[in-house]
């Protein structure tokens, strides 16, 4: 039986379809929807097992990065979400996605919380746009996405707000003490708080990153691929592949 995955967009949204191309790849059935499509409940969340809100610049990031996009789950679709989380579904923000996630309040998560902001991304420090590859290193974490190999991540970014700060330091002490934190950056782009790349919630099914894993999938993508000796396979894959085997298990 298929496994359903929805791809959830808003106007701004621009790496919909790589995400698409990257669950597909590795087992799920992919569905490109709107969000508007939920709020009007021509879809329903519950019938799907994993959702992903991929890249992109929801709204122009006009009010702040994913704010708006924020809003319209927190405001549109307030239950929706913990009752999909509840249900044993996963759920995976990239970039713009993860700037959702945190300002809606999916993540961090504490307690099954998922609706209180206390973490945010803003203005990359120093200021500008970052467009290079960088190096991740997995951290122990509960994460249902990185739970076979990933020990080092080489990923692109392209963000000009990806700045992980919290509301007060306890956030980040009870971060480290669950063991949400999933990757940190080998060397920060953004001056992230103690190098953070991405976080998970307390179970491990809830999962958002700045740098775009979609964008690895093919060995000749690496930045580390040499004439002759190029990976079969990129290193972004394996994030999908982890998903999809969780939901299968």
């Amino acid at each position: 039986m298929a496994v359903r995955a929805i791809v959830l967009r808003a106007p701004g949204t621009n790496c919909d379809y790589e995400a698409m191309f990257a669950l597909r790849r590795a087992g799920f059935s992919p569905e490109n929807v709107h969000v508007n499509e939920l709020i009007m409940g021509k879809k329903k969340l519950q019938d799907y097992r994993l959702l992903c809100i991929p890249g992109g610049f929801a709204a122009g990031d006009y009010l702040g990065s994913g704010k708006v996009f924020a809003n319209k789950l927190i405001y549109r679709l307030n239950n929706d979400i913990p009752e999909f989380i509840g249900a044993g579904n996963l759920a995976i923000g990239i970039c713009n996605g993860f700037q959702v996630m945190v300002k809606a309040g999916m993540l961090p998560g504490f307690g099954g919380n998922y609706k209180e902001q206390v973490a945010s991304l803003t203005m990359n420090r120093p200021l500008g746009f970052q467009d290079r590859w960088v190096k991740l290193i997995k951290q122990e974490s509960k994460c249902a996405f990185t739970s076979e190999g990933l020990e080092i991540l080489n990923v692109p970014i392209a963000h000009g707000e990806g700045q992980f700060v919290v509301k007060d330091m306890g956030v980040l002490e009870r971060l480290h003490a669950n063991k949400q934190v999933v990757f940190k950056y080998f060397q920060t782009p953004n001056g992230s708080l103690d190098d953070i790349a991405g976080i998970c919630d307390e179970t491990g099914r809830v999962f958002g990153l700045m740098p775009h894993p979609e964008r690895n999938l093919f060995g000749i993508n690496a930045p580390n691929s040499e004439y002759g000796n190029v990976m079969e396979e990129g290193e972004g894959m394996q994030v999908f592949r982890n998903a999809y085997n969780y939901l299968r298990r």
